[in-house]
């Protein structure tokens, strides 16, 4: 009965997020020259994929993420997404996959795979990185496939 009672409450958690998430959204006046707004949400280490329009935005995604450490903060602020690649990292032993261009070298892409494809860092919901957002592959990829060049992020 402990373990259904405290899935129970991470639901309700999750579900108290995702309102609160929109509502702030919503109420702060954020557009984007695309159908998608991306705010990233450094407290509580989400990227938080919305789609509609300005003070009309609906939550579609709400991904785990980690963020850059005290010493290579993420940069906070409004970005718009730019280029977008595969991976990187092979010449330095690892590999990113599925980065997708907030503001400079800051990136969305994948947590840290070794050249053989086994996970080097995979850890999330931390501030650990030299500032981009590590997400799960999955969740690189799908901003990578979906997210329109010119899509506001918003890092606060």
């Amino acid at each position: 009965m402990k373990i259904i009672n405290r899935i129970i409450s991470l639901v309700r958690g999750e579900e108290s997020y995702i309102e609160n998430a929109k509502k702030y959204i919503n109420s702060g006046d954020f557009s984007s020259n695309t159908k998608y707004f991306i705010w990233v949400d450094l407290k509580n280490f989400k990227v938080n994929i919305f789609t509609g329009s300005k003070d009309n935005w609906k939550l579609v995604h709400s991904y785990l993420c980690t963020i850059g450490k005290k010493s290579t903060p993420t940069p906070k602020g409004s970005f718009k997404v730019g280029i977008k690649g595969l991976y990187f990292g092979v010449e330095k032993g690892y590999k990113c996959w599925y980065y997708t261009q907030i503001k400079g070298n800051y990136l969305f892409h994948s947590i840290i795979y070794n050249l053989d494809g086994s996970v080097r860092d995979g850890r999330l919901g931390m501030a650990l990185s030299d500032g981009c957002v590590r997400l799960e592959k999955i969740n690189a990829k799908w901003i990578y496939d979906n997210i329109p060049e010119g899509t506001k992020v918003y890092i606060s």
